[in-house]
């Protein structure tokens, strides 16, 4: 199942929250970076809680 996500992709939680891009993909989860204003933050998270960010259609 890992293979659905690559390093650099842009993904979002499945709950909401902030963009973030993928560094590392695990077995069973990925390692995540994006920034809280002007502080980087990384984060861990299940495979199943995470989808590939899409913008919505006429929004930048």
């Amino acid at each position: 199942m890992a293979e659905k996500f690559r390093i650099g992709d842009i993904v979002g939680l499945k709950s909401g929250g902030p963009k973030m891009t993928v560094t590392e993909v695990l077995e069973e989860h990925v390692r995540t970076a994006w920034f809280a204003g002007s502080k980087k933050e990384n984060g861990v998270f299940p495979l199943e809680a995470v989808l590939i960010y899409q913008e919505e259609k006429g929004k930048p």
